[in-house]
Parts: structure tokens; sequence; C-alpha cells
């Protein structure tokens, strides 16, 4: 870790705390636009990590891990830096809106331009000013408008620490995940970067579950990097369970939908899924599951045009019966209890 750390016109001595915002751009009112940041420096030199939230900017559930985690009064770096950008996309949050208001996909724009689209420049100044200063990062998501994902980790298991990483995170389900052009992931990779990216939840609503997780997960990342104290363990470790394969079931006929099963089920091959109806009930028909396997996202709308997407089936060497009961160990560790024990 270097003594000495600049994030835009900021130096950040070692040993500090400091809040500081980045200028984007002016919208057409000539209201400046901020990326807002929070460091945190210890004394003693350790990682560089960086947390970030609202890529797309109706992904809420991420915006609360970080302020949840950085509003504990028992949080503490002891060593390195932690980075933390609440929200990336501020314009799609006021918007309450995944894209930028040139109706890109920031995730998309990487690495960006300082000359390029607004998207473009956004890309551009989040990577150079914080990714490129990091030796790590976990950037959090959740489904898309109208879909829900169960709480899962996607990073690319073929690297060694990177899986690493994504063991000690602890969500139910590591999910190897291949780079996509475009994406934060693999401008960072082309860095040396380790990235996780964490999915859970939907777009809009805040899923207490999610959340939990999320703070729990990034602060076991942090212990492992020795960046925060360790603490005896309360409850026994899981180990995720890992899905080399996964794909999404499409809606075989426009209609309204009944569910069959529900995020986090386990489904074998034909089994049915969803009955997919004519709004007057003149026909019926079933969506069955093409292969085996465990339900780690689904529409939630019970409307469908033929073609969508309606059912994210990951496959898994064990059993899917011990994927579940995996799932329900960690929702019964993690939701009794009041929402100030995040086990930090």
């Amino acid at each position: 870790m270097p003594d000495k750390l600049v994030i835009g016109d900021n130096v950040i001595a070692p040993g500090s705390r400091v809040k500081l915002d980045l200028p984007v751009a002016k919208l057409y009112t000539d209201t400046n636009m901020w990326l807002s940041v929070e460091v945190l420096r210890a004394k003693k030199p350790g990682p560089t990590v960086f947390l970030s939230a609202a890529i797309h900017g109706d992904e809420l559930n991420g915006v609360e891990i970080i302020r949840r985690l950085l509003s504990h009064k028992s949080f503490k770096i002891s060593r390195g830096t932690l980075i933390a950008v609440p929200v990336v996309n501020v314009y799609g949050l006021l918007n309450q809106s995944r894209y930028m208001p040139d109706r890109r996909d920031l995730n998309r724009s990487f690495p960006g331009s300082p000359k390029g689209s607004l998207a473009g420049r956004l890309a551009h100044l989040f990577l150079n000013e914080i990714v490129l200063k990091c030796d790590y990062g976990i950037d959090l998501h959740t489904g898309a408008i109208h879909r829900s994902n169960l709480p899962q980790v996607r990073a690319n298991l073929t690297d060694p620490e990177t899986k690493e990483l994504a063991q000690e995170f602890g969500a139910p389900i590591m999910l190897n995940s291949t780079l996509r052009d475009g994406s934060l992931r693999a401008a960072a990779a082309e860095e040396g970067i380790k990235i996780l990216l964490y999915e859970a939840g939907q777009a809009l609503r805040f899923d207490e579950l999610s959340i939990r997780m999320g703070v729990k997960g990034i602060t076991n990342i942090l212990r492992h990097l020795g960046m925060v104290r360790k603490v005896r363990a309360k409850k026994r470790r899981i180990t995720p369970y890992e899905s080399y394969s996964s794909s999404w079931v499409r809606a075989n006929c426009s209609g309204i939908v009944v569910d069959r099963k529900r995020l986090g089920d386990s489904v074998e091959k034909k089994e049915v899924l969803a009955d997919i109806h004519s709004p007057n009930g003149m026909f019926s028909e079933t969506l069955t599951a093409p292969f085996g396997g465990v339900i780690i996202g689904k529409q939630n709308i019970p409307l469908v045009q033929e073609g969508e997407a309606m059912y994210h089936i990951a496959r898994f060497d064990v059993p899917d019966e011990n994927v579940v009961e995996h799932i329900e160990q960690l929702q019964d560790d993690l939701l009794p209890g009041e929402s100030g024990e995040l086990g930090i």
C-alpha cells in the first residue's frame, strides 16, 4: 500500500477516513453531478479493495449493504485501504433506471473514454480514479427489473485466487462466469485486479437476507485479506456450492403465468416449472425444465411473451437437495435477530 493515495485532487494519508466527490458532468439544468466516494485507510500497510454498487441505477441492495457496513459502530480497517462507492450510476439512481441517460448500460461501457458518451466518460472516471488503484474489488448487483436472483457470487472460478475469495465470501452459490466485453470485470481483469460480483435480490427493492449476506460476505473477504480484525466464529462456515453451467429457460408461448416453482427450488429434468394460460382460458401450456438443477434466478411478473427468460437454472455436481438444504441453513443463520447484528 503506497503512503500516498491520490483520488482526483485529493491526497488521502494513511490513518484517515475521508469522504470526497469526483465531478462527472453537468446536466442540462446546469446542475453538477458527482461521484461520491468514501476512503478508509489504516496506518498499517495492506491490500486496497473497492466496493461498488448501483452500476445499474435501479439495483439498490448494494447501496444498503455499503451503508450498513460503513455506518456500523464496530467497523474499522486495521490494515490497507477500503474505497467505497455506494452509487456509481447516480443518473440511473435518480431516475430509478438501470441505464444512463444516453440509454447505455454502464456495465457494457468499460474501459470508457474521457471524450466518449456520457456512459463512457463515467466508466473511464470510475475505472481510472478508483478501480485501477486497487488490488481487489467487490461489485454489488441484483436481478434486473421484475427478476430476482438467489444470493450468489459470480467470478472467474478457474483462477485459484479468485476462487478462494469467492469461497471466503460465503454466499450459498458460486457461479463460474465468463467475462463480457465492456464489463467492469473484464476491464479490471486486463489489469490483474481480482473482482467478485455479488448478485442477490431484485431491482428497486430491499431484500433483508440478500443485504445481510452481502454485509457478512464483504466482512469475510476483508478478514481473509487481513484488513479487519478476526473474531471467533459464532456459527459454522458453510462452503459454497460451485456451478460451472447455467442457462435461462424461456417461455414457449405468451400468456398469464402460474408458477409451480420458486426461487431456490430444486428441479428435475422435464419437471413442470409453470403453467401459461390465455386470459380467457382457451388454452393452457406447461413449461418444463430442460435439465435438472436449482433455480437461481426467476422472473416475478405473472405476464410473459413467447421467448422471454423465466427461470435461471444452475447445474451442480452434487445432489440438488444438498444445495437447497445449504441455502435454507444460511437463511436460518442470517435472518433471526435484530437488523444491527451484522457479524462484524
